[in-house]
């Protein structure tokens, strides 16, 4: 389905493909909102101004938690136009031309995937002169690293870019990433909650989840630990055997009961983490930054390498809740993992900010730590159920 929304007169235009990048656009704007009253200029209206464009992906959870942070935005007052960008074959041709009026007379243009392929034809066609990136999670410290290097914007878990679609969109790449670079007549702002150096002429605004903190919480905490899942698995970087053990050991010497499903972790994953470590599984239908927020929530948060362990202290100021993260270990890896991945997942906790390290646990048949919580008799088998069953959205 298609969104008609129209464009706001003052043409702040976003593109967003997952329920995060939605969010760090609603913060974004919140923030410009806080920014413009304490300048002390003239009435700020940045959020009834700003049009966000969904582009919409093929998979059932992120497609469920972006109409429910859809429906957030339009409380905020925010025009949302919802894109099924990728429904067909002749999906892109349509999304594209219907959009090709409004990013000619945007005057902002607001993204939240540098290294999305959608997004780099999208800005192609743009004369903005104001662009801003918004967090997509950690590919912010990739993004930030090459743009400072001028190296071509490829995702960190990638091992290259030298496929015939690759080199067909090289031309489109290129293009788009000249409009990410700073120029005398082009202003290039990031909004991050991560630690990044700004590359010169980048303006770095920090996001500290203000506008998540002033409208949810604080949460009850259970006094329990809650496990963060990671989509590692899915996307070719870590075992899934060894990340399963890294679970059980997690769950023993933690005393761990729930685990928190990425939106893009298998079914069959959760399954065999259900059944053989018995944690209950919890699918998220917004990100895991508002559902901490809400409550309920354990007292610690255990974690392994991912955008939470940088976000959740953030949001979570000032209620008690400890955030941990676990390292991966070396030997986790695949064989197709790509050559920066470790050193890249290295960064990502040892730049974390106001959370406790984890080794990487025990190996596989090794002994729980002394101090660790007994092991708890098998629960039932919890069903991870199918995606939270999506709210409309116009």
């Amino acid at each position: 389905m298609v969104s008609a929304a129209p464009l706001a007169p003052q043409a702040t235009l976003a593109f967003v493909e997952s329920p995060v990048q939605l969010l760090n656009v609603l913060e974004w704007a919140y923030s410009d909102v806080q920014r413009a009253r304490r300048a002390g200029g003239p009435a700020a209206t940045a959020l009834q101004d700003l049009t966000v464009v969904v582009l919409s992906p093929h998979d059932p959870m992120t497609r469920g938690q972006l109409r429910r942070m859809a429906e957030l935005a339009r409380d905020e007052g925010v025009i949302v136009r919802w894109e099924d960008a990728r429904g067909g074959a002749g999906a892109p041709i349509k999304t594209i031309g219907g959009l090709r009026g409004p990013l000619r007379r945007a005057a902002r243009i607001v993204i939240g995937d540098p290294f999305s392929r959608y997004v780099q034809l999208l800005l192609t066609l743009t004369r903005a002169k104001d662009l801003v990136v918004v967090d997509d999670g950690t590919a912010t410290m990739e993004f930030i690293s090459q743009l400072a290097k001028g190296e071509p914007l490829v995702r960190w878990h990638r091992r290259g870019s030298h496929g015939p679609r690759d080199l067909v969109f090289a031309p489109v790449s290129a293009t788009a990433r000249r409009r990410l670079t700073p120029g005398d007549k082009r202003r290039v702002e990031v909004f991050s909650s991560m630690p990044v150096e700004p590359p010169a002429g980048v303006t770095i605004t920090a996001n500290d989840f203000a506008w998540t903190r002033a409208r949810f919480g604080p949460p009850r905490l259970t006094g329990g630990t809650d496990l963060v899942g990671t989509s590692l698995v899915e996307t070719g970087v870590v075992d899934l055997e060894r990340y399963l053990e890294a679970v059980g050991s997690l769950t023993r010497a933690h005393g761990a009961t729930r685990y928190f499903a990425h939106r893009r972790e298998s079914t069959e994953k959760l399954s065999r983490i259900a059944h053989e470590v018995g944690l209950e599984i919890v699918r998220p239908d917004l990100p895991l930054e508002l559902i901490a927020r809400r409550g309920p929530i354990g007292h610690t948060i255990v974690s392994f390498p991912s955008t939470v362990v940088h976000t959740l202290p953030l949001a979570l100021v000032g209620t008690g809740v400890e955030v941990a993260v676990c390292d991966v270990d070396p030997a986790w890896l695949t064989s197709n993992a790509s050559p920066r991945a470790q050193g890249f997942l290295s960064g990502v906790t040892g730049t974390a900010r106001d959370v406790r390290r984890l080794n990487s646990g025990p190996t596989a048949g090794s002994p729980p730590p002394r101090d660790a919580a007994p092991p708890r008799d098998p629960a039932p088998p919890a069903n991870p159920g199918p995606p939270a069953a999506p709210v409309a959205a116009s």
